[in-house]
């Protein structure tokens, strides 16, 4: 089959489109065809050499967690899918890994049945974007209707997911961003918008109840300062130390808390997803696909930071292209997402 391997930890132009053995699935896995694959910040920092530990063997070795695809066969104890089902998910961290090639095994746990609604294409950029947002929200967060939340990055791939949730929640929506995504996240459902490259949102928010905090930096202290006392920041690009953590609760009367995708995505939570794209309250923005041999040129277009929703790069370019275009006019314009 083919595969992507990264061959060094020096960058993106390490990854190599290569022939490798398929993997045969164990007694409790699936043999997966891989349909189509999303793009993570983790994919790029994985092969610049930035998170050594993730990588779970000798190189080369075969990236990528997202995936949508097709049970091709099944393990001798696995009995949750059969052969032809159609399944999307996230291969478990922190091990794992193996998506980017024509076939990956997973296990019963990591995948669920994809939505009807969606293509192999969105299906793939749902899983760790997606269940980065409910949990950070719902879990880390306890967001509760009437509530007001405001999304760093709006539009980026945890962010345009998690103002979905929230505007479904009932609770009032602030959305940070460039200035060109403002008509995109008002029909997501923001309430509020805040174009970072004009003002400081500290200078025109305050009696935020929850804050998403996607960038990291000095965003943390500055949302902080706008949020009310009792209320909670929840922070995903590193843990603040505890003694950050405890200054902000005795001098701010504020919770943060740190979802650490790696260590704390768990399966369940992407039933719970799928469970809200079939009632139609959450949907994926795709802004490009990508076909196989092009992984490189996705994964440079992610690090640069310039994304609306997720990138994909899909297996099965005319299948998945065809299903994805009608959909994706309005995402197909690049754009800022980051501060």
């Amino acid at each position: 089959m083919k595969a992507i391997q990264l061959r060094e930890t020096d960058g993106i132009e390490s990854l190599q489109y290569e022939d490798v053995p398929r993997p045969e699935p164990r007694q409790d896995e699936y043999l997966v065809r891989v349909h189509a694959v999303g793009i993570n910040p983790l994919d790029w920092l994985i092969c610049r050499g930035m998170l050594p530990h993730l990588i779970d063997s000798d190189l080369p070795w075969i990236p990528g967690w997202d995936v949508s695809g097709v049970i091709e066969s099944v393990g001798t104890n696995a009995t949750a899918f059969t052969r032809g089902d159609t399944v999307y998910g996230m291969s478990r961290l922190p091990d794992g890994g193996g998506t980017f090639a024509e076939y990956t095994t997973m296990s019963g746990d990591e995948i669920t049945d994809k939505p009807d609604t969606l293509s192999h294409s969105e299906a793939a950029a749902v899983p760790m974007g997606g269940q980065t947002a409910f949990h950070a929200l719902y879990e880390a967060a306890k967001l509760d209707a009437d509530e007001r939340v405001l999304v760093h990055a709006a539009a980026g791939g945890v962010g345009h997911m998690a103002v979905q949730f929230a505007t479904n929640t009932g609770a009032h929506v602030i959305g940070t961003a460039s200035g060109r995504n403002k008509t995109f996240l008002r029909k997501l459902g923001v309430d509020e918008f805040v174009n970072y490259r004009k003002e400081r949102f500290e200078n025109v928010l305050d009696d935020v109840d929850v804050v998403l905090d996607t960038i990291g930096g000095d965003v943390l202290k500055r949302s902080v300062d706008v949020v009310q006392p009792g209320g909670v920041v929840v922070t995903l690009p590193e843990s603040p130390s505890q003694e950050t953590v405890k200054r902000y609760q005795d001098e701010h009367d504020v919770t943060v808390r740190f979802f650490d995708v790696i260590r704390d995505s768990e399966p369940v939570t992407l039933r719970q997803v799928a469970a809200q794209i079939n009632a139609g309250v959450v949907a994926p923005s795709v802004s490009d696909v990508y076909g196989f041999s092009e992984i490189q040129n996705a994964l440079s277009r992610s690090a640069n930071g310039h994304v609306r929703g997720k990138l994909v790069v899909t297996l099965m370019e005319m299948i998945d292209k065809r299903g994805f275009e009608h959909r994706a006019n309005q995402n197909m314009q690049p754009t800022d997402d980051i501060h």
